[in-house]
């Protein structure tokens, strides 16, 4: 059963607008619009996991720059490559964080909105996927279950890919 969303965090949930050092540090930091809503919507029913593969913040930096927009309280965990030891899209940077957290690949569902580092590493690793395609991209995008151009679509996205899997079993 799919209970766990692991999110990419710069330009997923939090604006990355690539400023030097670490986002916590930044003078002004902000959610992606409609992050606020999709993680209210689904952080109730499932585990949320953030992953970065920004090798400049590790897990906690990530928390204080979630902090300060007030996203923190929807994550339970922080990943980078600092605490997995690969960097993304090693399919072993989301499988370290399953085995971190005790949850099977496909029990989970990544959100990224980069293709090649969020999505296609986490299919590797045998994880539903998001593709958070904000930019508009031309595809195809066979590693991406569903593609969202906003977050405001991602509970319907989830939703369905819940659907699926329970309809497969």
């Amino acid at each position: 059963m799919i209970g766990t969303l692991i999110f990419d965090w710069g330009g997923t949930i939090m604006e990355d607008t690539g400023l030097p050092g670490p986002m916590y540090l930044w003078k002004e930091v902000a959610l992606v619009p409609g992050a606020l809503e999709a993680l209210e919507a689904l952080s109730g029913g499932f585990i949320c996991l953030a992953a970065t593969g920004a090798g400049i913040s590790d897990g906690p930096m990530m928390k204080k720059a979630m902090e300060r927009v007030g996203a923190d309280r929807f994550f339970s965990g922080f990943f980078s490559p600092k605490e997995t030891g690969f960097s993304k899209p090693d399919p072993r940077f989301f499988e370290e964080i399953c085995r971190r957290t005790g949850i099977l690949p496909g029990q989970c569902i990544m959100t990224g909105n980069d293709y090649l580092k969020d999505i296609s590493g986490a299919k590797a690793a045998g994880m539903h996927t998001v593709f958070f395609n904000a930019g508009g991209l031309k595809g195809p995008f066979g590693h991406a279950d569903f593609v969202i151009t906003r977050m405001h679509d991602l509970p319907q996205a989830v939703g369905q890919i819940v659907t699926l899997y329970s309809e497969r079993r």
